[in-house]
């Protein structure tokens, strides 16, 4: 399920970063006496928000890694809220030399999921600084020009990306549940027929923002449940996707962006060589720094729990989350707690694990510290095996729910609590 990466420092970040930080009101289940704390609420109003977003990493040793040279990516991203105009996020937070990239389209998707099809007539060019050109330092991120489109709720949007020069080591996201396409050449506006599928690991972005009525957007904080690693490919069925869904249906000012920050083995505490850097070191990239944040949802822990077969002391992933806490709170955004969800069956799981999940759990629904707390083991687990997950929810590694689990998790979201 989760691991960690490390890096103990954020990354570099230019002048040109929008940064719309707000503050709060949102989400779940159980408020606590942290309520009193809590920023007044947002009345809504045409601003910048996040729509989409991905965690990204160091590529590790896995073998399906791709570096490009004049090649041309093709990466589809589902959008929560839509607007009247967006901007793209590129990213080369990891990269090891500054990274040249040559032209930038964005379509609608055309045709099934799962493909690269575009109608070319409806590749609308991109620009960085009114140039169709950008080069994006090593360390940083870099923002697009505003792109003057409507784009719909709920919508896929095709981003092609041209990389005439050798890319070296790319930002990489690994479990993006949704196919990416690559082809030769500038092929930004291509109808599709010329690309091929290179998995689901997603390259050099990280982020779309959007102009529209809403109250701001909530981040998904966590591993690979919240990655969604077990969800079916294409459908867009992870749990913050069900979230935004039920989100959408509400009048307009009162939607709010969903932004997943999950990633694949990450984990509170430390570097395990996969998973990118831990929580405590990558909170302010993939929340702080996200656009018109008012709340996260942070589901983290399991894997130091399993992965250290019941050696990690709760008081110690205690200690992480308060930090999480206290900087969030510092910004203005709300936590949301969410208990760990059960993996008796799993390769590491012992009783020491078992004791220390439960632990945690008490401790984050009795604690105070979060603003919410959303129960998520009480969802999955099996009513008559606490310690396991319920057989209809069990993708069968025993860790990670599938899509009826996970939509059983943003069932429990209740909305009326997200503001």
């Amino acid at each position: 399920m989760s691991a960690p990466d490390s890096a103990s420092t954020a990354p570099r970040r230019g002048l040109w970063y929008f940064l719309t930080l707000a503050a709060t009101t949102l989400l779940l289940v159980t408020p606590s006496s942290a309520a009193d704390q809590r920023p007044p609420s947002h009345s809504g109003g045409t601003e910048w928000v996040g729509s989409w977003a991905a965690a990204v990493t160091p590529p590790d040793h896995r073998p399906e890694v791709r570096r490009f040279h004049d090649q041309t990516l093709r990466q589809v991203v589902h959008l929560s809220v839509g607007g009247d105009r967006f901007r793209l996020r590129l990213t080369n937070v990891h990269g090891t030399k500054p990274l040249r990239v040559g032209a930038v389209t964005v379509a609608p998707r055309r045709g099934d999921r799962g493909t690269p099809e575009i109608e070319p007539r409806a590749a609308v060019p991109v620009t960085f600084d009114g140039r169709p050109t950008a080069t994006v330092p090593t360390g940083a991120e870099w923002v697009s020009d505003p792109v003057e489109l409507d784009v719909a709720d709920n919508s896929d949007l095709v981003v092609s990306v041209y990389l005439p020069d050798p890319t070296g080591q790319p930002s990489v996201h690994y479990e993006g549940r949704s196919t990416t396409f690559v082809a030769p050449g500038d092929a930004t506006a291509s109808p599709g027929r010329n690309y091929e599928s290179i998995g689901t690991a997603r390259y050099f972005l990280d982020g779309v923002d959007v102009r529209a009525k809403t109250a701001g957007s909530v981040v998904f904080f966590g591993d690979s449940i919240t990655d969604g690693v077990k969800s079916t490919l294409d459908e867009n069925r992870r749990y913050p996707d069900v979230v935004a869904d039920r989100l959408l249906k509400r009048p307009e000012p009162r939607e709010l962006g969903v932004l997943n920050a999950g990633l694949s083995a990450n984990r509170l505490l430390t570097d395990a060589g996969l998973g990118g850097e831990p929580a405590i070191a990558r909170f302010e990239r993939d929340i702080l720094s996200q656009t018109g944040v008012r709340t996260v949802v942070l589901l983290e822990g399991i894997n130091d729990i399993h992965h250290s077969a019941g050696e990690v002391e709760p008081r110690e992933l205690v200690g992480v989350y308060e930090q999480l806490v206290a900087r969030a709170h510092e910004a203005g955004i709300r936590v949301v707690g969410a208990t760990l969800t059960p993996f008796e069956g799993a390769p590491r799981y012992n009783a020491a694990g078992e004791a220390d999940r439960r632990a945690v759990n008490e401790w984050i629904r009795e604690s105070d510290v979060f603003d919410a707390v959303v129960d998520f083991d009480a969802v999955v687990r099996d009513p008559n095996h606490p310690e396991r997950l319920a057989p209809r929810y069990d993708t069968g590694d025993h860790v990670h729910p599938n899509d009826a689990g996970l939509a059983a998790m943003a069932r429990v979201v209740e909305l009326s609590e997200l503001y």
